[in-house]
């Protein structure tokens, strides 16, 4: 795995202070967010595996709940904590309504995820946060900014917003990408990172250029012949300012290239964070303790009345030897008391039956309505036609 000097420097530096318990270093947050499909997750397991063999492992955290399995061992999954199909079940939600429902339940919880990461800051350089592709909990759901406030005022924390390169070799997706990454840079108010990922099929230097060269991106949207080019032309102009200050990286979550370089800018972000954005979270939970949280406990308060009982696992905490893994797991899955869920890989609900109940009785209601409008037509032909 190859990486530049300064790269180098980065994990020796690294390498100095992680056995070190306590040298007065928080450990950086990194949250990744990003579209389905993007490859967050894969990116995840291999930045994992390249601070692994930095002898630096990250503390890991899952918050999709609605993920089957996932490649790394993660030290608190939100799978442990909430259950999905529950949640699907109880409010008769879709897969996406009850992934935003799932992370606003956990978000309820997340005082105990700030617990663990503290209680662990000291072991771990870097804790590594994978996140659902259902963007919208990071722009506009409650539970986005109660998690993303949470982290930022007590840890050093950076965004990464990890994009398709191969999808985005259109200049409207490409633009779309960038609106996306502009409107959760503003939400979050904290240092960001664009990785361009999948750069093992495409390089992401056409990429760089449109946001470099004006000119280079107006003459690949001249080709574009869609209704939205025109206002994809006018976003380029407001956007400007956007791609001056954004840190952007190439990567590729199958080869690992690019991972020394964005340890670099992660490293670079940090600094901004304690330098820029500290002074500021310092003030705010000032006035947080004084006003005793009231305005986020309220919107926990609300979240709970919306959300009304629903089945949360209970997780029971361990404190398992960290014996050929990044860390020890703090949850365990599912209920032991609860036969249904033992069996964390197996649905405790048989979804393709219920549905096909549903189908059989609909279209059979379906096929009675139809016969008697065929007979009503059938008759009025037969009057109309007759001798």
């Amino acid at each position: 795995m190859a990486g530049t000097s300064a790269t180098v420097d980065v994990l020796s530096d690294i390498d100095e202070n992680i056995g070190e318990k306590d040298d007065g270093k928080k450990a950086v947050c990194l949250l990744v967010l990003g579209m389905a499909g993007s490859g967050k997750t894969t990116f995840v397991q291999r930045l994992a595996a390249h601070l692994h063999a930095g002898q630096c492992p990250p503390y890991l955290i899952n918050l999709d709940p609605a993920v089957h399995d996932i490649p790394f061992p993660a030290n608190i999954d939100i799978r442990d904590t909430v259950n999905y199909k529950e949640v699907m079940k109880q409010y008769g939600l879709g897969p996406n309504g009850a992934i935003v429902t799932s992370l606003n339940l956990f978000a309820t919880r997340f005082d105990q995820v700030m617990h663990f990461i503290e209680k662990k800051q000291h072991n771990h350089r870097y804790v590594l946060i994978d996140t659902p592709g259902q963007i919208e909990v990071f722009t506009w759901s409650a539970s986005g900014s109660i998690i993303t406030e949470a982290l930022a005022s007590s840890f050093p924390c950076v965004v990464v917003y990890v994009m398709d390169t191969s999808r985005s070799v259109s200049p409207v997706t490409f633009m779309s990408n960038m609106l996306y990454a502009c409107s959760i840079l503003y939400k979050t108010k904290l240092p960001f990172i664009v990785v361009m990922n999948k750069t093992d099929i495409i390089e992401e230097s056409f990429a760089v250029e449109w946001m470099n060269d004006f000119e280079a991106f107006q003459d690949a949207l001249s080709q574009e012949r869609s209704y939205v080019s025109n206002l994809t032309r006018s976003m380029s102009l407001v956007l400007d300012e956007f791609y001056s200050n954004l840190r952007v990286v190439g990567v590729s979550s199958v080869t690992g290239s690019g991972l020394g370089e964005l340890l670099v800018k992660v490293q670079d972000a940090a600094e901004e964070y304690d330098r820029d954005y500290l002074p500021e979270y310092e003030r705010l939970r000032k006035q947080l303790m004084e006003a005793k949280s009231e305005k986020q406990q309220e919107q926990l308060e609300r979240l709970s009345k919306d959300l009304g009982v629903v089945r949360m696992t209970s997780a029971s905490v361990t404190e398992a030897s960290n014996v050929g893994g990044p860390g020890d797991l703090i949850m365990t899955r599912g209920d032991p008391d609860d036969a249904a869920a033992a069996d964390s890989d197996t649905d405790d609900v048989d979804h393709s039956k219920v549905e096909e109940s549903k189908e059989r009785d609909a279209f059979g209601s379906f096929l009675r309505e139809r016969r008697k409008v065929v007979e009503v037509r059938n008759r009025k032909s037969s009057l109309t036609e007759g001798p």
